[in-house]
């Protein structure tokens, strides 16, 4: 990439994004200061299933399921701007006709009326009622005690009403000073719409030392003052037991055997806890080039978002669950970039239509599970983007 250093917004590069009609990416990696923003100019934004190893720079942003109406997207950088540097940069093979009109309409930002891409097809969809759910738990129960699945994850959206002082960049600075542990994410697709949320779990990670990373985390309760005190029970330990379970399943399918374990462990993202263990493999030291392409493949949707065993607990959520998750509980974040490839499960997060925003969140059901106190968990978890919706009031 050839760099050129000006001192810019990242509101001005989003706003000719929307402007321009142009697919636009904007994060925040965990523990980092580092706000990034990009803009694809390609015309064909969707990708089958991701080459990690191969990818240019750019952020993914994946479905829970690939469909025609759900597709992978990659919105490759060919525009890219680093807020802590102030440096903004152009892919070297970005088409010259789109850099140069983007060039231009980014000099006098504020074209056009749309302020965020809102989806070509969106059904109005119900909200889910508490009765709905708590009779989709029962069920699950009954599934699991008859020995057809293990656990399954269930979810559920509610819709809220949008004030006219919403900004999504002013949302997102809120939610990114929030959820420091958490990868921060605005993502707005032509067709596809837009995304934003705070998400704590790693799907699939690479370092620039090329270590390998995910992560099984699984459990939910409040967070309280001392992680210490953190008292758990059977339901969550075993719920977070499978996770890892299913992902030490993944590496014997690979016959990947050097890597290492640490956990499980209580992390705190946001108002929330959860169990967490992180499994690493040093590729400097393993030969195994093609390991973060062929775990992703594995993994998604993981036990986390899904269920086990994995098919029989997507056809229950596809026959029970009442609503498309779309986005939700997908995968999203940069790949090939100066710091690596870093993915995270799309939770945590609300899409933004025209005038309100649908939050999504889930819990996982075992035999153990309370119908009443899985719906409270999604009560839990909504508060995270709540939360900042309270802002603009």
């Amino acid at each position: 990439m050839g760099a050129k250093p000006l001192i810019l917004s990242i509101e001005n590069i989003f706003r000719t994004a929307i402007a321009q009609n142009r697919a636009v990416a904007v994060w925040r990696l965990p523990q980092t200061q580092e706000v990034q923003v990009c803009v694809s100019l390609q015309d064909n934004l969707h990708n089958s299933q991701p080459q990690l190893e191969q990818s240019s720079f750019g952020f993914l942003f994946c479905p829970f399921q690939e469909s025609g109406e759900h597709q992978n997207n990659f919105i490759k950088a060919d525009v890219h701007f680093n807020a802590a540097t102030e440096v903004l940069s152009y892919a070297t093979d970005a088409p010259a006709t789109a850099l140069k009109d983007f060039q231009e309409a980014h000099s006098s930002p504020g074209i056009g009326k749309a302020e965020w891409h809102t989806p070509s097809t969106f059904s109005d969809q119900k909200q889910q009622t508490e009765a709905g759910f708590v009779t989709a738990v029962e069920r699950a129960i009954e599934t699991i005690a008859a020995g057809a699945m293990e656990k399954v994850v269930l979810s559920r959206n509610a819709r809220e009403q949008l004030t006219p002082s919403f900004s999504p960049l002013a949302a997102f600075e809120a939610i990114e000073q929030a959820y420091p542990r958490a990868l921060v994410s605005l993502v707005s697709v032509p067709g596809t719409g837009t995304w934003m949320g705070a998400s704590p779990e790693i799907l699939v990670s690479i370092n620039q030392e090329q270590v390998f990373h995910t992560v099984a985390l699984a459990g939910t309760q409040p967070a309280v003052a001392n992680v210490a005190d953190a008292i758990w029970r059977q339901k969550e330990i075993e719920e977070q037991g499978m996770v890892e379970r299913y992902i030490l399943s993944c590496f014997k399918k690979l016959r990947l055997r050097d890597y290492t374990e640490v956990g499980p462990r209580t992390i705190v993202a946001g108002n929330l806890m959860h169990l967490r263990t992180d499994f690493k493999v040093d590729l400097k030291e393993v030969d195994f080039p093609t390991l973060g392409t062929d775990m992703l493949a594995l993994l998604h949707p993981t036990s986390a978002v899904c269920g086990l065993p994995k098919e029989p607990a997507l056809q229950f959520i596809l026959a029970h669950e009442g609503y498309d998750r779309s986005y939700y509980s997908g995968y999203l974040g940069p790949v090939g970039s100066d710091t690596g490839t870093h993915l995270f499960v799309n939770l945590r997060c609300m899409e933004i239509l025209q005038h309100d925003v649908m939050l999504y969140a889930g819990a996982g059901i075992t035999g153990d599970s309370n119908p009443q106190k899985e719906w409270q968990e999604t009560q839990h978890k909504m508060q995270t983007m709540r939360q900042i919706l309270s802002n603009f009031k």
